[in-house]
């Protein structure tokens, strides 16, 4: 299953290559000071440009959190260390709906 998250977001970063979009760093996964991950994602020049986020918030623990936002035309999710797949999945379910 994690594996058709993998492919999904190849194929979006694969449909928004125009040429120039490539060139910044448009999509990126880091790690965060306190233990998890930060995925930042720009939508300008993308279908999702423009379009109604309603930020997510989970706070289960040190560890299980997440927070995810649309600011700046940038989908920013940050979260805990087990939680990057749900950040990616965050991603998805709203670029698909």
């Amino acid at each position: 299953m994690d594996s058709n998250i993998l492919t999904w977001i190849q194929e979006w970063l694969a449909q928004n290559c125009d040429g120039d979009w490539e060139h910044a760093q448009n999509f990126t996964i880091t790690t965060i000071d306190n233990l998890g991950w930060s995925v930042t994602i720009n939508l300008v020049g993308t279908k999702l440009e423009g379009k109604y986020f309603s930020t997510v918030e989970k706070e289960n623990s040190d560890t299980d959190w997440l927070y995810c936002t649309v600011k700046n035309q940038q989908f920013q999710g940050d979260g805990g260390v087990r939680n990057l797949i749900e950040i990616l999945k965050i991603f998805i379910n709203w670029a698909e709906s």
